[in-house]
């Protein structure tokens, strides 16, 4: 098989030649961030003949945690599990924030290199698959200042590691009067630089991880912080060190402490999540209670904390050592439970006469979901819509040959699945290098089968997305059962050639293709 891959692996030629000026490879991967590093870190270990290059729409490395910059940012997920599993986590910290989150990612990719394999300022607007020449050619933006140019790649497999949501606009809902206000008004997805809120009246608008973030965060400074909900979310609190961690760490190897932190921290997400699955009345009164106590007595627990919906039917929120309790029992901040019914000159009118004073206003409504960072996808000339397709094992789509893409857990770390993935893609691409084929397409064999959304949750921003999202079957490997170790399993140790998955040889120019 005369292959690009095999080409590059010829003597003399440099491992993985990722840093190539060329622009016909073997591998693209699309984004920076958290996913795309561990992805090329994966590529390069596991797939050492690959021509691989990473394009980053942005100017830096990091993604999500590049782009946001609001007061408190946090991970909202243990550090052992959001981390690379290859690379230990260095902070006595388990729920980090932002900036250690950021120089944890960009030292990574200095430490093997990856850095230099990435071109900045290349947006992709679009891909499209060729089955004759077995290639995607992939349309990007490269911009040098305020000059834009297109540009073009080949690759034999594209590999999606640009997140899931829109990162030049948030959710942001309109309320009547909003230019009636007086003071300022405020995005968490575009967070001023010259903002001050020093003595100031801040009302924040939602009760997401963000809000629970930025509540706190900003109530060291500001006169008063007030939170304000349509509906109660689920507050749960967790110390921001892992105590057994931080003595693992004095006691043995930090490579082996951070597999074993790692290990346990899996198994407990699992179980509690389990357990809320399958106890959800008393696991929400659990989490209710817990609440209440810290937040202390007096406290409308009913009305603020008691959300509509079972745990998980939404993600948690967590706080950590219960800043946010801390906050509100100090004085310093509160929670507003209601609607908006319009903006006025100081403040918020909400619906039961209540009038909210305001200096500040920051809207924290939630993310705007795009999929495969907005790009526009053909086969074969046709274009591909992608809520029509089905998640194959949460990672590929029915009918698009040699694509992939980083989607993590919305129950467990982001990290966790998005390793798994690229451990699977590296199989998949020695698979096909090993036995001489050039594409492999998951297709749908039940076209009965029922569908339902590939993203359980029943957030606002998963539901204003439904429209544009992948759905997902009622078996493997069209089902993502939200399982570490059952994906486990099927990604890693699981066979690569099942019923749907096709592999095939570059089509003859009658067009029939060889399945495997």
């Amino acid at each position: 098989m005369n292959t690009t891959m095999e080409r590059s692996a010829s003597p003399g030629v440099p491992r993985n030649r990722a840093a190539a000026p060329d622009t016909d490879l073997d591998v693209l991967i699309v984004g920076a961030g958290l996913s795309g590093i561990g992805a090329a870190y994966h590529l390069r270990e596991r797939c050492p003949s690959a021509r691989f290059t990473i394009l980053e729409g942005r100017e830096s490395i990091g993604g999500t945690w590049d782009l946001f910059r609001y007061p408190g940012i946090r991970s909202d997920s243990d550090m052992f599990t959001l981390g690379y599993s290859f690379r230990p986590w260095h902070s006595n910290k388990a729920i980090s924030d932002g900036q250690t989150i950021l120089d944890y990612i960009r030292d990574t990719a200095r430490v093997f290199g990856i850095d230099k394999s990435i071109r900045f300022r290349h947006k992709v607007t679009g891909a499209s698959w060729d089955s004759a020449a077995a290639r995607w050619t992939v349309q990007a933006l490269r911009c040098d200042g305020s000059r834009e140019e297109p540009v073009l790649f080949t690759c034999k497999f594209l590999y999606m590691c640009s997140g899931y949501y829109d990162y030049e606009e948030g959710h942001a809902p309109t309320w009547p009067a909003m230019d009636t206000f007086q003071g300022r008004i405020v995005h968490p997805q575009h967070w001023p630089n010259d903002l001050s809120y020093a003595g100031k009246r801040v009302v924040v608008i939602g009760s997401g991880a963000t809000a629970v973030t930025l509540v706190p965060a900003m109530a060291g400074t500001a006169q008063h912080v007030t939170m304000l909900q349509r509906s109660p979310t689920y507050i749960v609190s967790r110390p921001e060190q892992d105590a057994v961690a931080n003595t693992l760490r004095r006691w043995l190897p930090s490579g082996l402490a951070h597999r074993l932190v790692r290990t346990k921290n899996v198994l407990l997400t699992m179980y509690f999540y389990s357990l809320a699955r399958r106890k959800p009345k008393a696991f929400k009164e659990f989490i209710i209670g817990m609440a209440g106590k810290q937040i202390g007595p007096g406290f409308d627990v009913r009305k603020h904390l008691t959300p509509r919906y079972n745990p998980w039917d939404q993600r948690l929120c967590l706080v950590p050592d219960g800043d946010l309790f801390k906050t509100i029992r100090a004085g310093k901040a509160s929670i507003a439970t209601d609607e908006i019914e319009r903006f006025t000159r100081t403040g918020l009118q909400l619906k039961s006469g209540e009038h909210l004073d305001a200096d500040v206003i920051v809207t924290a409504t939630g993310l705007k979901l795009k999929v495969l960072g907005g790009a526009a996808i053909t086969v074969d000339g046709h274009a591909v819509n992608l809520a029509e397709t089905v998640s194959y094992k949460g990672m590929m789509y029915s009918g698009v040959p040699n694509l992939a893409s980083s989607f993590g857990y919305t129950n467990a770390s982001w990290t966790l699945k998005a390793e798994l993935i690229a451990q699977y893609v590296c199989r998949l691409l020695n698979h096909m290098q090993s036995n001489g084929f050039d594409t492999c397409v998951p297709r749908l064999d039940d076209e009965a089968m029922s569908r339902e959304p590939a993203v359980d949750l029943t957030s606002g921003y998963i539901q204003r997305a439904a429209a544009i999202l992948p759905k997902q079957g009622d078996k493997q490997p069209w089902k993502s059962y939200q399982n570490y170790a059952r994906d486990l399993m099927m990604l890693k140790f699981g066979t690569l050639a099942d019923s749907a998955m096709q592999f095939e040889r570059r089509a003859q120019p009658t067009g029939a293709a060889q399945p495997a």
